[in-house]
């Protein structure tokens, strides 16, 4: 591996799933969350964090509604082939540009704070950061240029699989917030 680049960072926010485990009326990452849409609270983390561009990756549902203007939006047409396809559709808008790195989260984790954002992507020593909660990684996950070939195309693992594989790549970077995702209506409910 080289050196870790320096240069812009762009925030991501994967948010192209169905939710089909949530059984909710409306599509889980649009559900109402102290009065917000679910997607909206991992947004504007990512935006409040200041780290660089935000990027949202969508699929299964338009959250054209939602997404705030000057936020770039990303269509995954194979959102259904797994979580690695969503991340391939992040790195195809940015390959061709002059980005050092994206940092990665989730948009149906609504607890993560900007201030984990910016510490992950703070992290330029070793080619991938992953945010730590209580000693467990979580998101966010910072992925160095250096790193994106070797990233899975498939599958319904993103990165986690690169950092089994080559921990000798990855940097700890302990956070505060709470990772935990809304995956059904029962786990809305505990964080309303």
């Amino acid at each position: 591996m080289t050196a870790p680049a320096s240069g812009p960072v762009v925030a991501v926010v994967l948010a192209a799933g169905a939710g089909h485990r949530f059984g909710g009326q409306a599509p889980k990452l649009l559900a109402p969350l102290d009065g917000r849409p679910l997607v909206t609270w991992a947004i504007d983390a990512a935006l409040d964090a200041g780290i660089g561009e935000v990027m949202v990756v969508e699929g299964a549902v338009d959250l054209g509604g939602v997404i705030p203007a000057g936020v770039t939006r990303v269509r995954n047409e194979r959102w259904g082939d797994g979580v690695a396809t969503s991340l391939g559709s992040a790195l195809g808008a940015v390959r061709e540009r002059e980005v050092a790195a994206i940092v990665v989260g989730l948009g149906d984790q609504p607890r993560v704070p900007p201030i984990a954002w910016r510490a992950v992507a703070a992290r330029t020593d070793l080619p991938i950061a992953v945010a730590t909660y209580g000693g467990r990684r979580g998101h966010p996950v910072r992925l160095a240029r250096e790193i994106w070939d070797l990233l899975p195309a498939r599958g319904d693992e993103g990165a986690r699989a690169l950092m089994r594989a080559r921990p000798e790549l990855v940097a700890e970077v302990a956070c505060v917030g709470d990772p935990t995702d809304v995956d059904t209506l029962e786990d809305l409910g505990r964080w309303s």
